[in-house]
């Protein structure tokens, strides 16, 4: 295939679809899974992502998706809550966590001398730790407070106990290696499950089988993108590393470059002929603030978001999308959405049946 050309306008068209937001036949998730899997990840630390995942589901079905569809594959072990993307929680798949958490671990910040020094435990300590860990959880999860108190009763490790005890900074590196991940509240309290126990869970792969994977997975989802897009999102947001990246993205077969409004961008070839042929159609998409429109290109990808408006929408606003470019706001009031636009009159039928859409989720 030659130089593909495109607009940005048809790429977010293409691109709705992949985040089944569009009309195309890709807009068909019949599950929670279905949606976080195209998504690679929803923020759980922030947003609504239990209404991220129903609004997607409601574009391919006349039904509404009733609250609390995440409860059920994250109870059965379809999806996993855990520590990946900026050191906060997302909802994953098992299979695509096991390759972000990869990369996430490549950065070895338990061994940093800061590390060492803060927690008193040194580098070649960590196996023992971490054994200690799933031993304390073999009988099912434990609250963070429970597991401290577990890990030290051995004594080389009792001076651990707080900082185990709590959701913070020390537990991290369990989740990145493979260790845990969260499990059912008790009592509002967060609790701590083995990963491995989780029938889906393919454990850490070898971080150069696991990069070339996450680099296509990104492409695939919020394509046509930069090299800098897939440095925000792997780089910036796993410690993966320049230079690994750099790697992976020039090795990596089956891509075809595109030039979009005279910037180069990179599709998957399997998503070519469709990102061609995509057009502009006058969609609006209302969607919950800090999702994955946004924060997987990056609130400051202009093509995504105006820079006149970013702090609204890096301050969480609810967003309205025109043809994918963040163009409004939206608040709901006594279970009526109102719709603020940026860009003037937004194409009636379509923002109509829009609202209602949201409205029935909302009810």
């Amino acid at each position: 295939m030659g130089l593909v050309r495109t607009t940005w306008a048809s790429a977010l068209t293409w691109r709705l679809d992949r985040h089944l937001l569009g009309s195309g036949d890709g807009s068909a998730a019949r599950t929670a899974e279905d949606v976080v899997a195209r998504l690679i990840a929803v923020p759980a630390w922030t947003g609504d992502a239990d209404l991220a995942v129903r609004l997607r589901m409601a574009c391919a079905s006349p039904s509404a998706p009733a609250p609390g569809v995440l409860a059920e594959p994250l109870a059965d072990g379809r999806l996993v809550k855990v520590f990946t993307f900026r050191g906060a929680t997302h909802l994953m798949t098992p299979a695509l966590a096991a390759d972000h958490l990869a990369l996430r671990a490549a950065g070895r910040m338990w061994e940093r001398r800061s590390w060492t020094s803060h927690y008193g435990l040194e580098p070649e300590e960590w196996p023992s730790l971490r054994a200690v860990v799933r031993d304390a959880l073999a009988e099912g999860p434990l609250t963070p407070e429970d597991l401290g108190e577990r890990v030290a009763e051995r004594s080389r490790f009792a001076h651990l106990r707080g900082p185990l005890s709590t959701v913070g900074t020390f537990l991290k590196p369990f989740f990145w290696q493979g260790d845990v991940c969260f499990g059912p509240s008790r009592d509002g309290r967060p609790t701590l499950q083995r990963l491995d126990a989780n029938p889906g869970w393919p454990g850490i792969p070898a971080l150069e089988e696991a990069g070339p994977r996450a680099v296509s997975a990104y492409l695939s989802a919020y394509g046509p993108a930069t090299a800098a897009h897939v440095q925000h999102w792997l780089g910036d947001g796993l410690g993966a590393g320049r230079r690994r990246i750099e790697r992976w993205l020039g090795a990596l077969d089956g891509l075809v470059r595109l030039e979009v409004d005279g910037e180069e961008a990179l599709v998957p070839a399997e998503h070519a002929d469709a990102l061609a042929a995509a057009r502009p159609a006058g969609a609006v998409r209302l969607l919950p603030g800090l999702d994955q429109w946004v924060l997987g290109p990056g609130t400051a990808d202009p093509h995504v978001v105006p820079p006149a408006r970013r702090p609204a929408v890096t301050r969480g606003a609810d967003l309205v999308l025109l043809d994918g470019l963040v163009a409004g706001t939206w608040t709901a009031r006594a279970g009526q959405v109102e719709v603020t636009s940026w860009v003037g009159r937004l194409p009636a039928d379509n923002l109509a049946r829009e609202v209602a859409r949201l409205e029935r989720l909302l009810a």
